[in-house]
């Protein structure tokens, strides 16, 4: 605010981290509202989504280096310990000092001197116990040292973490702070190597991607657009898409507003390409909120299909009326889910409510809420919305299911069991995708393409 003394990064994340329990309400809502306080955004929010998605990794460190339970510790003094931490362990470009002399700072205005004597020496034992913030993994010692990226890791001078040889689900469950539980289904479904992969690669922060609409430009022109304003890009080789390497707010990007582009994942882009929709078609989006994919089907389609996006969120479906006026787009009709007639479609876009176990990278609380008994809550869900799908289809029509869940129950299982209580769909096509941190980076998700004999 204008006349007000900006406030530092740190501080905001502090802040936004008193008022937000992962387990039960999300950072965004709350660190939009406090970021207008900061000149420095970007490294603000960076630092909530670190300390969120690494949580249990920093609590390790911080019970291993004070000798004191995490449980012990009052939140208000825990958040600054965990934000120092984070830094501490994954930002190692950032002097030591600082970070440790304004965790001090903050404890002492917003809490007291004795307290900040407390943050200080908690936070001074954990420097001690580092030898080398940024070491080659391929050297370091994996029980003493907590992983940054595929190539490098923050190492201490004393093994703290389980052993990876003999406890790989508690050892990859506390290095990448993902349930135990979650990290042996993988372990059972995909492998030892696989498995790091995906932890990986649910820990990134997660590259923005640029899917051009292509009822209004091309990739090689938007490409261009961005260049002209200094943009640093790269184009993905297979998906047409483009990638943003310099830090931006999406809405400040040249062409946002005049409906150029929208952001959307490489693996939730390749769901419509699969599906292959055509010109003429009367499709159904059941689940369209917040409507990247229903626009993608008309941009697919050459605005030149009958598209229906519904959704049972009336709340959520606001945002599907957002984006296709932003975007241009002339041929979806936005139709409430208790208005929606009993008519038949061609095909039926069911993008449904799942685990999130692919896009963890990017709905960082979500991992402090899954349960194995939620993933039987949802799969009831999903099987009830396949079924309402199937009554809905035109003969030799075509259900598209997608998910951005990894769990094989949320996907082939379910899929299996609805072919064999609808022996008339064949299984086309399917794509199961796992998150990747490599250079163009992705979420996970599912995709199934079901035809009506």
């Amino acid at each position: 605010m204008a006349g007000q003394k900006q406030k530092s990064a740190r501080t905001i994340a502090i802040e936004t981290l008193n008022r937000c329990d992962p387990q039960s309400s999300y950072a965004a809502p709350i660190l939009n509202k406090l970021l207008s306080e900061t000149d420095q955004k970007q490294r603000a929010t960076d630092l909530v989504l670190g300390t969120i998605r690494n949580r249990h990794a920093i609590d390790t460190v911080i019970a291993a280096f004070s000798g004191r339970l995490v449980e012990r510790i009052p939140d208000k003094l825990l958040n600054i310990i965990r934000v120092g931490t984070c830094e501490l362990v994954y930002s190692p470009d950032t002097a030591q000092y600082s970070i440790v002399n304004e965790a001090v700072g903050n404890a002492r205005a917003l809490i007291g001197k004795k307290q900040a004597g407390f943050v200080n020496a908690v936070l001074r034992q954990i420097t001690r116990g580092i030898i080398n913030r940024r070491i080659d993994q391929s050297k370091s010692n994996p029980a003493r040292t907590l992983c940054q990226s595929p190539e490098t890791g923050c190492e201490f001078d004393r093994d703290f973490l389980p052993n990876p040889d003999s406890s790989p689900a508690d050892y990859l469950s506390t290095v990448f702070s993902l349930p135990g539980w979650l990290v042996s289904d993988w372990l059972s479904s995909f492998g030892l190597e696989s498995t790091r992969q995906i932890c990986m690669a649910l820990n990134r922060k997660p590259g923005i991607y640029i899917r051009p609409n292509s009822l209004k430009i091309s990739v090689q022109e938007l490409a261009e657009k961005f260049r002209l304003a200094d943009i640093e890009i790269d184009i993905t080789p297979q998906d047409s898409m483009i990638r943003i390497k310099s830090p931006r707010t999406i809405i400040q990007l040249p062409g946002f507003a005049e409906g150029l582009f929208a952001v959307q994942d490489i693996t939730a882009s390749r769901v419509i390409k699969m599906l292959s929709p055509r010109p003429g078609w009367k499709i159904l989006d059941l689940c369209a909120a917040p409507g990247i994919k229903t626009t993608q089907l008309a941009e697919i389609t050459g605005d030149s299909a009958t598209i229906i996006a519904t959704d049972i969120d009336a709340e959520r479906l606001k945002k599907v009326e957002e984006n296709i006026t932003r975007l241009g787009i002339k041929s979806v009709e936005v139709v409430p889910y208790e208005q929606l007639q009993n008519s038949k479609f061609d095909c039926i876009l069911l993008d449904v409510p799942c685990s999130n176990t692919g896009v963890l990278a990017r709905r960082v609380e979500a991992r402090y809420r899954i349960s194995p008994d939620a993933i039987k809550k949802l799969i009831k869900t999903q099987t009830e919305l396949l079924n309402t799908a199937e009554s809905m289809l035109n003969p030799h029509g075509i259900i598209c299911y997608s998910t951005c869940s990894i769990q094989k129950d949320e996907n082939s299982s379910l899929i299996k069991d609805f072919r064999q209580n609808h022996p008339n769909f064949i299984l086309s096509s399917e794509k199961l995708t796992l998150p990747s941190a490599e250079h163009f980076d992705c979420d996970g998700g599912y995709t199934a393409i079901l035809s009506a004999k």
